[in-house]
């Protein structure tokens, strides 16, 4: 009896041996494609305005590529946003890119758009908050109230643009006759509001967004909140105002301009997307490093702790680039 011990003290040892061994190839598996080497070459990323999330996204996104994939060189693009980038995926001037789903879908919508049937997603990221931003002693309290002032709807390519025309619509506004419109974007909006040049402006970003973060340092402002009657007014417009949802910015945003309350207003879904003819495995590597490096590129643009292996397959209208499938194949339990 005593010589058997010995005996199945070893089995044990070699079936944890190997259990271990199994463990440790699981692990290399989600963290690389055993035996596959990194893709290299040179890929192009539409981001954002400098001082908003797309951008700060991109440089962070960016670095975890180079970690991950050192032979692949990331160009980045600054952009006017959501418009800008769509088009520029679609029409082959970058290779991936950021966009919101109202955007997506308007593109897709219009009449003779080049490329609009080539766009396929990557991963459904983090929301955007549409943040409408007036000085803290301002009468306007609402978005009716915004009729006759100077208004800052964003860049004619941005997302802003979209949204806040839409928004206005809703509240019976024309924003090319009942407003003095301007292009600035939360690059300029910021010090124009501060220098008395306009009286509120749209910005839709992830929550917190930095350039309205520095703003809260060396002016006082508040945000003017939009009622989910508006939003729902929004949904009868057409089919890509369906992406608009009502909700509230909650209150710890910004902490020092919301005072402990949040904010009703709408929100809409980030896509990170290429085109179909996008090499599949420079997608499946990128889609692992999207997932990979939420939480450390979450440290620094908290939207990004969003990102959700669960909910990034969800990147309706466009249906899933075939790398970004085999990845959440590889995946799935």
């Amino acid at each position: 009896m005593s010589k058997m011990f010995p005996r199945i003290g070893r089995r044990r040892a070699l079936q944890g041996a190997a259990a271990g061994f199994v463990a440790f190839g699981l692990l290399l598996w989600w963290l690389l494609p055993l035996g596959e080497a990194p893709p290299s070459g040179t890929i192009t990323l539409s981001t954002g305005t400098p001082a908003g999330v797309y951008q700060q996204y991109g440089k962070l996104l960016r670095t975890a590529l180079d970690r991950d994939m050192p032979d692949l060189k990331v160009k980045l693009l600054t952009s006017d946003g959501s418009q800008e980038n769509v088009k520029r995926v679609a029409t082959g001037q970058a290779d991936f890119t950021i966009a919101a789903a109202d955007a997506v879908e308007t593109y897709e919508l219009a009449a003779h758009n080049p490329g609009a049937d080539k766009l396929r997603g990557v991963a459904r990221l983090y929301d955007d908050y549409v943040q409408l931003v007036v000085p803290r002693d301002s009468r306007i309290t609402s978005v009716a109230d915004l009729k006759g002032k100077r208004v800052a709807i964003g860049p004619p390519s941005s997302g802003v643009r979209l949204i806040a025309d839409r928004v206005l619509k809703a509240a019976g506004i024309d924003a090319t006759k009942d407003i003095t419109p301007s292009a600035d974007g939360i690059d300029t909006g910021p010090d124009r509001l501060k220098q008395g040049k306009i009286d509120a402006f749209f910005w839709s970003g992830g929550l917190p967004t930095e350039g309205l973060q520095k703003l809260a340092d060396t002016f006082n402002f508040r945000f003017v909140p939009i009622e989910p009657g508006l939003v729902a007014k929004l949904h009868g417009q057409n089919r890509a105002t369906r992406y608009y949802r009502a909700t509230n910015m909650p209150e710890s945003a910004y902490p020092s301009v919301q005072g402990g309350h949040a904010v009703p207003t709408l929100t809409v879904s980030n896509l990170l997307m290429t085109r179909k003819d996008m090499d599949p495995r420079v997608t499946e590597w990128l889609t692992r490093t999207v997932i990979r490096s939420r939480d450390g590129i979450g440290t620094k643009v908290h939207s990004a702790q969003l990102v959700d292996l669960r909910t990034a397959i969800y990147t309706d209208p466009l249906a899933l680039h075939e790398g970004a499938r085999r990845y959440y194949r590889s995946v799935k339990p």
